[in-house]
């Protein structure tokens, strides 16, 4: 490269939160981009909440995307106990409203959620922590830059592992998959967190309270993301969380899959339900495909 030769673009991929259903629909999404020509080996960091902390850590650890799919297809996936199907996710999310309302800000919200979460009647924390090991073949951290994001659930504060973190890839997994009130808040390190979606389901424009940007540097990012708050809620929308990054760095190309109307039927009524899974699987992977040229266009 020549001294006036532009520097390489730096991509992020980035996966949002979304429950089982999102972590079937993550991976077929991720299969049919690949079949469409979209090499996701490409991203130089990869940035995961929730159920993209699994699909994310899949990817960076070399995991066999296409066989993790068809297992999602067929229901018979590794890790994929969930609450009882007859969980009401309707009483649940009145549960958390009640526990935010009120907070003058987002950190406190944050911090009432942890405290709601670290008293809420849930299953031990070994018994979640076995879950997620056994839907990670691998347990080490990657090469690539990965980072998963979760929330303190003693002060609200947005956490943001990597390889240089000193936590245990698994714990931190676990950590941002801690869905306040169903599963409990999970060790990592020396504290206790509960899921990182519940500051933004996809970090595309946020610092942790340090001010460290989750994204970084990155002039191509790709969104992955099952689930998308309405705007005007008390989370940002996909949409707002790009716009919001633009506005600080105006560079950046920007292309989001979100799920459709077919996939959005496939989720149900309870994303966190593995019956939710097969159909779920099959709706992404077409999705994946419908987008490949748009993404592939953009990404390389």
């Amino acid at each position: 490269m020549t001294a006036d030769a532009p520097a390489p673009p730096v991509r992020a991929l980035v996966l949002g939160g979304g429950g089982l259903a999102g972590i079937a629909w993550e991976v077929g999404v991720l299969v049919g981009l690949a079949e469409g020509g979209v090499d996701l080996g490409l991203a130089d960091r990869i940035v995961g909440t929730s159920a993209g902390s699994v699909v994310g850590t899949l990817l960076a650890t070399g995991v066999d995307l296409e066989a993790v799919h068809a297992e999602h297809r067929s229901g018979e996936a590794a890790g994929t106990t969930g609450p009882p199907a007859t969980l009401d996710m309707e009483a649940l999310g009145a549960e958390l409203a009640a526990a935010m309302d009120g907070a003058a800000d987002a950190g406190e919200m944050r911090a009432r959620l942890g405290a709601w979460a670290l008293a809420a009647d849930t299953p031990p924390e070994a018994e979640r922590r076995a879950i997620i090991d056994a839907r990670l073949p691998v347990k080490e951290w990657p090469k690539t830059d990965l980072r998963i994001t979760a929330v303190d659930a003693g002060t609200g504060e947005l956490a943001v592992f990597t390889r240089d973190a000193r936590v245990d890839l698994v714990d931190a997994v676990a950590a941002s998959c801690a869905v306040p009130g169903v599963w409990p808040p999970m060790t990592a390190g020396k504290r206790r967190y509960i899921d990182g979606g519940v500051a933004s389901i996809v970090h595309v424009a946020r610092a942790d309270d340090d001010g460290f940007e989750i994204l970084g540097r990155a002039d191509r990012v790709l969104v992955v993301a099952p689930l998308d708050p309405p705007a005007g809620g008390p989370f940002r929308s996909v949409a707002q969380e790009i716009e919001h990054r633009q506005e600080s760095h105006p560079d950046t190309d920007a292309v989001a899959v979100l799920a459709d109307e077919t996939s959005l039927a496939a989720f149900g009524t309870n994303v966190l339900d593995p019956a939710t899974m097969p159909e779920s699987a099959r709706a992404g992977r077409e999705q994946g495909r419908a987008a490949a040229d748009e993404v592939a266009r953009r990404w390389a």
